[in-house]
Formats: C-alpha cells, sequence, structure tokens
C-alpha cells in the first residue's frame, strides 16, 4: 500500500519534493513574457550583460535581469540566455570538395570509371563516393588490366559514354603503360582516359603516416607484394581471407584526401572531370 507520509519522516528534502518545478526558458527574440511582480508585458528584443529588454506594445522599453520572476503563456518560468550556435560552414566531402545541398544521388550516368580490383574501387568509394554520388559516376573493377581491352570490345565507349580508367604501376616501360598504349591509339582511344598512380599496388597509395609508419616495406621480387607486406607487418597471410582482412586495416584509417598520397588524388580528379565533361 501506499504510504502517504513516507517511510522517513527525517529524510532530507521534504520541503523540494512539494515546489513545483519552473521552466527554463531561453530569452528568444520576439518571446513574449510577463513580468511576475507588476504584470508588465512585452517581447524579447535584447540582452546585454545578464539583463533581457522587453518593448511592450507601446513601443516602450525595460529592462529586467534574467532569472526567475517571469511568465511565460501565462505558466511561471526562469528566464535565461540563449544557446549560443555554432556557426556552421559549408560541409566538405572526404575528398575536399563543398558537399551538393541536394545529397541525393543522380541517375547513373551511361559513362563510368573502371579501376583495376576491388580494393582500388573501395578506396575510391571512401574518399570520392559522395562526389560520385552527386555526379552520378559508377565505378566498376576489371579484375586486372589485361581485361581492359575486352572490356572495350565487349562494352565500346561512345561520345556518350566515356571511359576513365585507373591503373596501378603505369610508369614508362612497364605491362600497364604498353597495355595503355594500345588502347589509346586504338579504335575507343578518343573516349578513353587512361591515368594511373607509379605504385606496385593502389596500398602504396596510403601515406605511411596515416599507417603511422615511416615507408613501405621493400618487398622482394620473388614474394607475392601484399603477402611481404602483411608479413612485414606480423599480420597472418595464409589465405586471401587475410589479406582481405590487411587491407581492411589499413583502409580504416583512411579518412580524408590528405590520408592518400598527391599521385592518387589528382588522377582520380581527373578520371571524375573527363566522365562528367
Amino acid at each position: 500500500m501506499d504510504d502517504r507520509y513516507g517511510t522517513d519522516v527525517l529524510a532530507a528534502g521534504w520541503r523540494e519534493r512539494s515546489q513545483k518545478q519552473v521552466a527554463r526558458v531561453e530569452a528568444s527574440r520576439d518571446l513574449v513574457v510577463e513580468v511576475a511582480e507588476d504584470g508588465y508585458c512585452g517581447a524579447v528584443v535584447g540582452l546585454s550583460q545578464g539583463l533581457v529588454e522587453l518593448e511592450d506594445r507601446f513601443g516602450k522599453k525595460r529592462l529586467f535581469p534574467l532569472g526567475p520572476g517571469f511568465l511565460v503563456d501565462g505558466q511561471p518560468a526562469v528566464l535565461v540566455a540563449p544557446t549560443p550556435k555554432a556557426a556552421r560552414g559549408p560541409v566538405r566531402t572526404a575528398s575536399g570538395s563543398f558537399a551538393a545541398p541536394d545529397s541525393r544521388a543522380r541517375v547513373a550516368r551511361p559513362s563510368r570509371i573502371l579501376v583495376e580490383g576491388r580494393h582500388d574501387a573501395e578506396l575510391v568509394e571512401k574518399v570520392w563516393g559522395a562526389d560520385l554520388r552527386a555526379e552520378g559516376v559508377v565505378v566498376e573493377y576489371l579484375q586486372g588490366v589485361d581485361l581492359l581491352d575486352a572490356t572495350l570490345r565487349d562494352d565500346p565507349p561512345s561520345a556518350e559514354r566515356r571511359y576513365g580508367v585507373l591503373v596501378d604501376h603505369l610508369v614508362p616501360g612497364s605491362k600497364e603503360a604498353r597495355i595503355a598504349q594500345a588502347v589509346e591509339r586504338g579504335p575507343h582511344g578518343a573516349h578513353v582516359r587512361i591515368v594511373g598512380h607509379p605504385f606496385v599496388d593502389v596500398w602504396q597509395c596510403v601515406k605511411p603516416s596515416t599507417l603511422g609508419i615511416e615507408k613501405w616495406p621493400e618487398i622482394p621480387r620473388s614474394v607475392e607484394w601484399k603477402v611481404g607486406v602483411c608479413r612485414a607487418f606480423g599480420w597472418p597471410a595464409e589465405d586471401q581471407a587475410d589479406i582481405a582482412r590487411a587491407w581492411q586495416r589499413i583502409l580504416g584509417r583512411v579518412r580524408t584526401y590528405r590520408d592518400l598520397e598527391p599521385s592518387l588524388l589528382g588522377r582520380v580528379e581527373e578520371l571524375i572531370d573527363f566522365v562528367t565533361q
């Protein structure tokens, strides 16, 4: 049963329990307030050094100290200064560009960006994903630049359907450079832009400082590069699942374009410009 008198007659706080809690109301501009002491009623027109300025319907203004002693909508209120609102500038995406006001994704364009593998696609998505969705650009992966010629033959580009291609290890004399030159000289060259970074793999496009290391480890040619990197870091490298987990650890350290090498940044921006012209 309810004990109307309570269980401890000497317990502290019995006075407060019987008092009605008074609402704290921010003295925002144009709020209509009544002064409980003399019935003066006016709208908030200013705040200064702990005082609120009220203006009645005749244009007469009076100053009162912030705090208790006011009525708002007929109910007792404690007037307090409004909480300052942090100034918010334009929002930037992870790529450093200004976010579009309307964040809804566009219908995909016929043009697209092709990358060599899943890891390349995931890195591009993490940093440029918001920009690509705003532009309606889809990123697809080839499973190797060796398949580029077949892809272009099966689904040829055109003036309305451009392909931008991002390639690993695009340096003079490399296999990737020879493939790129052949495509550029071929029948689809006018509608394809092939660019790349100089690193063995897209993993190296993540700055060493992002991972807390001085430089990426040097791996002998006799060892598969990603396996060698995992071993150098002391990570498991027994199967593809271990390689995938290692990449997720690396990708998880990337937050913005500042975490990537400039040699990749410019190339991706170039491809986005090419396919959205």
